[in-house]
């Protein structure tokens, strides 16, 4: 049995017009590497809630964990958790919990409660609560959907929170190998190579520096002994070349 899956949808129209560049995915797939679970696929999507729903239903049907980002916000295109509601097809309305949550962090920060706030606390039924621990809004669990906020600091946060929680597998290793070398010139040794071990994945990913042509050559895999001996390999193919 591998590795547990997972995947992220990724939420919001400022990502997809170039305003934001997204930083969850890249921080999301290191976290889940180092609790070995696989990020098997990102979507991204637009403020548009049966995109959202459609892309959401389809991935929490074809992975063990889905976490998604962006949209849970206090403004009018903050629109994620009723479309995960929609998605569940459960009612979603403010919760208490969370209207609480969100009046301690007001009151301590001297401001109101107001109405647009309170969108934040809007939970679809049956969801459990992720703890905010840098702003209170929440997010949310339900199934096996986590709903996390946009912002870098407070979804890393509350990935920490979640990723406790999940079954992780053996951890992903890696082992690179820089050779300056063209990626063509390498293709049928590297094909080869993967042959013999179809237990690890064997990638390449070229580079120009100073108008020379090299490839990075990383090897990855969950037994350490397996991807020395395929690096032993390789090395000897390639006895210039710098790990």
């Amino acid at each position: 049995m591998g590795n547990p899956t997972a995947a992220m949808l990724v939420i919001g129209d400022e990502i997809l017009s170039g305003r934001t560049r997204d930083a969850n995915m890249h921080f999301l797939a290191g976290e889940l590497v180092k609790h070995g679970i696989r990020l098997a696929e990102v979507r991204i999507v637009p403020d548009i809630p049966g995109r959202i729903a459609e892309a959401l239903n389809a991935l929490r049907g074809g992975y063990d964990t889905v976490f998604t980002s962006g949209g849970i916000g206090p403004t009018h295109d903050d629109i994620t958790a009723d479309a995960v509601a929609a998605a569940f097809g459960v009612p979603i309305d403010v919760r208490e919990d969370a209207r609480a949550l969100m009046a301690e962090y007001c009151d301590k920060m001297g401001r109101e409660l107001k109405e647009a706030r309170l969108r934040m606390a809007r939970i679809p039924e049956g969801a459990k609560l992720i703890e905010n621990p840098i702003s209170a809004a929440p997010g949310f669990t339900i199934g096996n959907v986590h709903v996390m906020a946009g912002v870098p600091s407070i979804f890393q946060a509350m990935v920490a929170g979640v990723l406790p929680t999940l079954t992780g597998g053996d951890a992903l290793l890696s082992q690179n190998l820089t050779v300056q070398r063209a990626e063509g010139d390498i293709a049928a040794t590297l094909r080869t190579l993967a042959d013999a071990f179809p237990d690890l994945s064997i990638g390449s990913y070229p580079f120009v520096r100073d108008g020379v042509y090299g490839t990075n050559i990383v090897i990855r895999g969950t037994n350490g002994a397996r991807i020395d001996a395929a690096m032993a390999q390789l090395s000897a193919l390639f006895p210039e070349a710098a790990a």
